[in-house]
């Protein structure tokens, strides 16, 4: 007598990670991709967010006065059909925080954000010259 053998071949290749691990597949595990660049005009911060809106994030200046932004969203996928079950029912969750601690001439009154094909843009204006605070010693008289 030949031994049995489980056979999953009935499912799609595309599951195996899924069923194959004794613990939930790592959809969502990673953080946004973040780049950071700097001009003479200002600081520029760039966070992959494929898929997400303007509603999905929070930035502001926390009591610190240092820049956070929250990602936060919520997407499930439903099939309609009623003669069928579900052999894979996907609900998607994603949060992120981060907080970023500012350079001393980031113009704090000036930062915008905005959300465009998938990257959420935060512009950090730097001080104008003539008002940054210079650091110099002080002649006692």
């Amino acid at each position: 007598m030949t031994p049995v053998r489980r056979s999953s071949e009935w499912i799609p290749a595309v599951f195996n990670d899924f069923f194959d691990t004794d613990f939930m597949p790592k959809a969502n595990a990673t953080a946004p991709a973040i780049n950071v660049k700097e001009s003479d005009r200002g600081y520029v911060v760039e966070l992959a967010a494929p898929g997400l809106k303007k509603e999905d994030f929070a930035v502001h200046i926390n009591d610190e006065g240092n820049l956070t932004i929250k990602m936060e969203s919520k997407d499930e996928k439903k099939e309609e059909d009623k003669n069928t079950r579900y052999l894979r029912h996907e609900f998607s969750y994603s949060k992120y925080e981060q907080t970023l601690i500012l350079p001393d001439d980031v113009d704090k009154d000036k930062i915008s954000a905005k959300v465009e094909h998938g990257v959420l843009t935060v512009d950090l204006p730097k001080i104008e010259a003539s008002k940054a605070k210079v650091a110099r010693q002080i002649t006692i008289g």
